[in-house]
């Protein structure tokens, strides 16, 4: 009962067993999993697992510290893979202010640039948002309007910013942070956000919760999220993964797939 709506199966983390530890997902209650491109590379790896594993879905972008030699040809090459039957996003793009390069204005140049891209082939947006918080949301609202939906990936910031991602009917990128100790301010948060705007997702390899945390991060994690959220909201574990798993259905799926279609199951 496990969508794992953000994974980097194409990291090389992974090389030695990928194939070994994706076959038994399924085994380990993992039904779905987008696979999010973050460089030019890694979306043309994503896209190959997608046809490798009937349960892999992909996001397509490029991630803000990748835009440093960004061209306009690559959006181009982007919007045409756009148009497979797997690509469900267009993702991870945004801004991260951690490290100086490349260049704020270089990242809100392709951020825009790959915001109008989903806008043009009409698939949601994944967005990624480190130290940015002020620039990614004057972004979004000035891009909002009438495009199409989108989720924070590995939402970090304050409840008065989930205030404002939620007037615009933003979803939730919550994992294995929340089941940090020093996660009191996400905690807040989670608490605020309803179950309903809330994905779930490992970002793996990185960001392992609790027991795992500083170890490879994998999909079946996600039962540990699950439980926290659980306790947060005083609700099952099985109803958040539930819930969580129709978001999920709802944000990805709506508009490309039927929700009872069997190539969903």
């Amino acid at each position: 009962m496990i969508f794992d709506t953000h994974a980097h199966y194409d990291d090389e983390a992974f090389d030695a067993d990928r194939d070994k530890l994706l076959n038994n997902m399924r085994k380990n209650g993992v039904e779905f999993i987008v696979n999010v491109g973050a460089s030019l590379d890694s979306t043309k790896k994503t896209l190959e697992l997608t046809k490798k594993y009937s349960f892999i879905y992909a996001a397509i972008g490029i991630h803000p510290s990748e835009t440093g030699e960004l061209t306009q040809e690559d959006i181009e090459w982007l919007k045409t893979k756009a148009a497979e039957p797997k690509v469900v996003a267009i993702g991870e793009i945004g801004l991260d202010y951690h490290w100086p390069d490349p260049g704020k204005d270089i990242q809100k140049k392709w951020f825009e640039k790959q915001l109008y891209l989903a806008g043009e082939v009409n698939l949601p947006i994944v967005v990624h948002s480190r130290e940015a918080a002020k620039d990614t949301l004057e972004i979004l609202k000035s891009w909002h309007k009438d495009k199409t939906s989108g989720v924070i990936h590995c939402f970090s910031y304050t409840k008065e910013s989930a205030r404002e991602y939620l007037d615009m009917d933003y979803y939730f990128g919550i994992g294995g942070v929340i089941t940090f100790k020093n996660a009191k301010k996400l905690v807040e948060a989670v608490s605020y956000i309803p179950i309903n705007r809330i994905l779930l997702e490992t970002d793996c390899p990185y960001l392992a919760p609790e027991p795992y945390r500083g170890k490879r991060n994998q999909s079946s994690y996600i039962d540990y999220m699950a439980q926290k959220i659980s306790e947060i909201k005083q609700i099952s574990k099985e109803e958040v993964l539930m819930q969580t798993m129709q978001n999920a259905k709802d944000f990805y799926f709506r508009g490309v797939f039927d929700s009872s279609d069997k190539n969903l199951i």
